[in-house]
């Protein structure tokens, strides 16, 4: 969909600058930027070159170029995670996280009736930091899931961040098997004896009966941004501008676009982002789990319907100009769940989004917190795992600012029998873990 409204655009818009920026979010470019922030990156250039030939872009057309284009895209060559990169994620500041959410899908498994088999299937699965502590909480109930076939799913884009990631979960002990011509460009054996297979598109996982986690996968698929004015929605385009040969600017379209059909006809807003990939992907989960079972598990920054100018650029854990530089900076936009329930189309039943620190302390972090620091007296240990958690609950930090989403199949909901097996996996799960090293 993503290309439909990009071609609209360019057919729309031939005609440059035609109307004056009227817009501008906070984030943005303000155009007094300092000299040396203006670098004229490998992107910019192939950026005014495709504006030139085509005329100006979408915003949605702006990010997939930035942040994904084969050759010159910033998730396709950095590693941009942790204290050294442009952002750190919940993973990374806690083996809490991972651990938690492992106890989740073990315990949607148990009240689906303890299936033969499953998929562990994750979108932008990052360092595989959160694979790797919710693989430590499968091995430590290894009695519960002995009987069980599991298999690792992977859909990432990045090879550079897939060699990470095929580090952090294999070691490499089992050599992997690679051939880039496939739609499994790559297949190993985790450290446990799991296999895990590589994707570039979840359409090309098997569908299987699956869990499926995206955690901070949705923030960044490309959005669609639009201001209401008084000839109705006019949608932000990226344009060059006239006064300074290798600067960007944002303009609006002169007439409709025809991404504006996935704006709500009782839209209150002035100004929004629409995302049609991130539908494209809920529907393709929806439909999965409608058929065989499951369940997903969306973690993500956002809001219910709300927000309006949430797109940002992160580089060195600051915020970034996001025109200034292309392709040294993340993107970003925080995600919509009141269009992700949308796109569901009553497949599934979508749980919540309810906030971060709501769903962790119904998992049992506080437990798991004080198992933790009962196992170790290291002081600097114990700083880090009482820093860990603060950032994780803190309201003023990712506690309410980060959301969960969960969709499950409708019979899930039905009987109590299965409300109490999952509360009685939680309860063993907990148990368990007193044994788990920090």
């Amino acid at each position: 969909m993503n290309f439909l409204a990009a071609a609209g655009a360019r057919r729309l818009c031939a005609v440059r600058a035609v109307l004056p920026c009227l817009w501008r979010g906070k984030y943005f470019s303000s155009g007094n930027e300092p000299a040396e922030n203006n670098s004229v990156t490998p992107m910019l250039r192939h950026l005014i070159y495709k504006i030139k030939s085509t005329g100006p872009i979408t915003v949605a057309e702006y990010m997939k170029e930035v942040l994904t284009n084969p050759a010159k895209g910033y998730y396709m060559k950095h590693d941009m995670l942790g204290e050294e990169g442009d952002f750190i994620t919940s993973p990374e500041i806690s083996q809490m996280f991972g651990e938690l959410l492992g106890i989740w899908f073990i315990s949607e498994w148990i009240a689906a009736g303890k299936n033969a088999a499953f998929q562990l299937v994750e979108l932008g699965p990052g360092k595989g930091t959160l694979l790797e502590d919710i693989l430590r909480v499968f091995s430590q109930l290894g009695s519960l899931l002995k009987n069980c076939d599991i298999s690792l799913h992977l859909v990432e884009v990045s090879q550079k961040l897939s060699e990470i990631q095929a580090l952090t979960l294999t070691e490499e002990k089992v050599p992997l098997e690679r051939n880039a011509e496939s739609p499994v460009y790559m297949k190993g054996v985790t450290k446990s004896g799991i296999p895990v297979s590589w994707y570039r598109d979840l359409q090309d996982v098997p569908k299987e009966y699956s869990f499926y986690l995206a955690h901070e996968f949705f923030d960044v698929l490309p959005v669609h941004k639009f201001q209401k004015t008084p000839h109705g929605w006019r949608e932000v385009l990226v344009d060059i501008d006239p006064q300074v040969s290798d600067k960007l600017r944002f303009v609006l379209a002169p007439c409709a676009t025809p991404a504006e059909t996935f704006i709500q006809d009782d839209e209150t807003r002035d100004h929004v982002e629409v995302c049609p990939e991130a539908g494209v992907v809920i529907q393709e989960l929806s439909q999965r789990i409608s058929l065989t079972g499951g369940a997903a598990l969306i973690a993500d920054y956002g809001h219910d319907g709300t927000k309006t100018d949430t797109f940002r650029g992160f580089r060195g854990h600051r915020l970034h100009d996001v025109l200034t530089a292309p392709g040294t900076a993340d993107l970003t936009a925080d995600v919509d769940f009141s269009y992700l329930r949308r796109m569901s189309q009553g497949k599934v039943a979508s749980l919540g989004p309810i906030e971060q620190q709501t769903f962790l302390r119904n998992m049992g972090i506080d437990v798991r917190l004080k198992i933790l620091l009962d196992k170790t007296d290291e002081p600097s240990l114990r700083q880090q795992l009482l820093q860990g958690y603060n950032m994780l609950m803190n309201p003023m930090k990712m506690g309410e600012r980060f959301n969960f989403l969960a969709l499950v199949p409708h019979q899930r909901l039905h009987g109590r029998n299965h409300q109490t097996n999952a509360h009685d996996s939680i309860q063993r799960t907990t148990v368990m873990q007193q044994n788990t090293s920090p």
